[in-house]
């Protein structure tokens, strides 16, 4: 198959070596909520624009799991924490073929971080790809959370664009006691 980024053979990814190296190399970008909660993002937005237009994809699938591996399995290999604590994705349900927050979270399984998995649902199935800040705080994700045992949480997103989804939802794990340390995404829009 051909590199997406090079156009070079590769045999083996969907992004050859080389590229994954000299364009995909992740950095660590910080971002603050006006809940006080931090977001840490991998990529600036317009560096992986285009590889996360795949999103709903089949191509998606291997593209998301290849930043996941690049950056969140990283991270959880790196990230050391007194207890072990959980990680959960927003809105992790399967849409077309799979769930790519559910792919994300799941990279972050390691020592320190257990993976939890349809625990954050949104009641509210809008699309937010694309809308304003205005019609994101119309149309609240109005979120559920399962009950888990863990305190401690890791909340996992692919976008941070206006801070309202993850504002909502941290609110929500909050009201159940639960402990945001941070938010980790792939991008956060604001780093261009």
């Amino acid at each position: 198959m051909k590199c997406l980024l090079c156009e070079n053979y590769s045999l083996t990814q969907h992004i050859c070596k080389s590229c994954q190296e000299q364009f995909l190399h992740p950095s660590l970008y910080k971002r603050k909520l006006e809940n006080g909660i931090e977001v840490f993002s991998f990529y600036r937005y317009e560096d992986i624009k285009s590889l996360l237009f795949t999103k709903h994809t089949d191509l998606g699938f291997h593209i998301y799991k290849l930043l996941a591996q690049l950056s969140f399995a990283k991270f959880a290999q790196e990230f050391k924490w007194k207890n072990k604590i959980a990680s959960i994705a927003i809105d992790d349900n399967i849409k077309s073929t799979y769930s790519h927050t559910a792919l994300l979270n799941r990279s972050l399984k390691s020592k320190n971080i257990k993976p939890l998995f349809n625990k954050l649902r949104a009641q509210n199935p809008l699309s937010y790809s694309g809308k304003s800040r205005a019609f994101r705080q119309a149309n609240p994700r109005d979120f559920r959370l399962k009950k888990f045992k863990e305190h401690e949480v890791i909340l996992v997103d692919d976008i941070v664009t206006t801070g309202t989804t993850l504002r909502e939802a941290t609110n929500k794990l909050t009201q159940e006691d639960k402990e945001i340390l941070f938010c980790l995404t792939l991008t956060d829009v604001s780093n261009k």
